[in-house]
């Protein structure tokens, strides 16, 4: 009884692969960036809300977590 042979593998082939990104997956980003970009410039187009806001008080709980917990 005879061992098959080894046959050596084929070359690898060069295989382009082509990704092609929706218009919309650079424009929203771009968007957003110059978005902000431009409220950072002109902070008076930018205006607060009234009263002190939930997130704030999120916020500073959490400093005081951290700050407490840290050792």
């Amino acid at each position: 009884m005879s061992a098959p042979t080894h046959i050596p593998p084929h070359p690898a082939t060069k295989v382009r692969v082509d990704i092609r990104l929706p218009w919309w997956a650079l424009a929203l980003p771009t968007l957003a960036f110059v978005t902000l970009l431009l409220l950072i410039l002109n902070p008076v187009d930018a205006h607060a809300a009234g009263g002190a806001p939930a997130i704030t008080d999120v916020f500073e709980h959490v400093q005081r977590t951290v700050l407490h917990t840290a050792p």
